[in-house]
């Protein structure tokens, strides 16, 4: 992929850390340290606390503080910001990318030249015991790509071959998207699940023309959620926080009026919109939609928007803003012309 141009970049060298993805949807990243495959995840470990937390791509995600229920969804930026397609972390010890390496060359799957090329790297003649760094067992790991499988754009833009870096290292300044608490954030940032977005309307049953619908959500469902994202041999992690801040309807017709005019209901004290009650029909609603017209035999698609400001904090004492995030659905509205009756 193009390389992400990140704003918020701060690659500073805080410690070294490793960490895991699953992508918008959950990605499937390269295995964890020492696998020699690629392509599949190691699964899920049970924390103490009873939650899982699952591994791959080198980084380990907690989940146990994010959006729950068969309802929730990914956010989308609400930029052209997006989570690097793949990036390089620990990968292998000296004694793994050599039982990983010498049976590809013994076979002579990448072909003869090739292969000899890839011995130079990583063996010295001289001195076998140096060879893949194995006088540093233990001092280091071999660092090398995981790329997000969703995301077709990360197919293409990890290339660079394995690499050393000395344990309590920074990976070098020029390895883009090596592995750090920003990284980290961004990784998690996409794994956060927020809750659905449909919201509840008021006076019951169908809405009528010119009658102001009170619209709001259910405040105990929108409340902060969270992953966060480690890489335990290099000892770095992040955590992303998504807060939900303000809701956008759009009714689905130009033939309607919102409240605000807007259409952006802020949260309030923790809530979005405020539920009808008795005796309110008369009174404006804060949050809310009027139809002008009938939906005659069909229905208007309401539109329900949640903006969800993100931020993130880090090993190190590192943190920051990431672009907002939105999740939204959309649900059918009857509109019908109020009845009245002659006599």
């Amino acid at each position: 992929m193009p390389a992400v141009t990140r704003t918020f970049r701060t690659f500073a060298a805080v410690g070294a850390v490793v960490f895991l993805l699953a992508l918008p949807g959950v990605a499937h990243a390269d295995d964890d340290l020492g696998s020699g495959t690629q392509g599949e995840d190691k699964g899920a470990n049970l924390n103490d606390d009873g939650t899982l937390s699952v591994s791959a791509g080198g980084v380990r995600f907690d989940h146990s503080k994010n959006g729950k229920g068969g309802k929730v969804g990914a956010l989308t930026s609400s930029t052209s910001w997006s989570p690097p397609p793949c990036w390089y972390a620990p990968k292998y010890s000296p004694e793994e990318l050599q039982a990983y390496l010498e049976p590809i060359w013994e076979a002579g799957s990448t072909g003869h030249e090739w292969d000899n090329e890839q011995r130079k790297k990583y063996t010295n003649p001289d001195d076998p015991e140096k060879d893949f760094n194995k006088h540093k067992s233990g001092k280091g790991y071999w660092w090398g790509s995981y790329v997000d499988k969703s995301f077709p754009p990360g197919w293409d833009s990890c290339t660079r071959d394995y690499f050393w870096v000395d344990q309590g290292d920074p990976p070098p300044a020029d390895v883009e998207n090596a592995v750090t608490p920003e990284v980290l954030a961004e990784l998690a940032y996409s794994e956060i699940r927020v809750p659905g977005t449909e919201v509840t309307l008021a006076p019951a049953q169908a809405t009528k023309v010119n009658l102001p619908t009170w619209s709001w959500l259910d405040g105990a469902e929108f409340q902060p959620v969270s992953v966060t994202a480690s890489v335990p041999e290099i000892g770095i992690y992040a955590t992303a926080t998504a807060e939900p801040v303000a809701l956008k309807i759009q009714p689905g017709t130009p033939d309607a009026e919102t409240y605000p005019a807007s259409g952006v209901c802020e949260i309030d004290n923790g809530r979005i919109g405020e539920p009808y009650a008795k005796g309110k029909a008369n009174r404006t609603p804060p949050c809310g939609v009027k139809y002008l017209r009938s939906s005659g035999d069909g229905t208007f698609p309401l539109q329900a928007t949640v903006t969800w400001e993100v931020r993130w904090t880090g090993s190190g004492g590192a943190g920051e803003r990431l672009p907002d995030g939105e999740f939204g659905a959309t649900q059918d509205v009857v509109v019908q012309e109020i009845q009245s009756v002659n006599r």
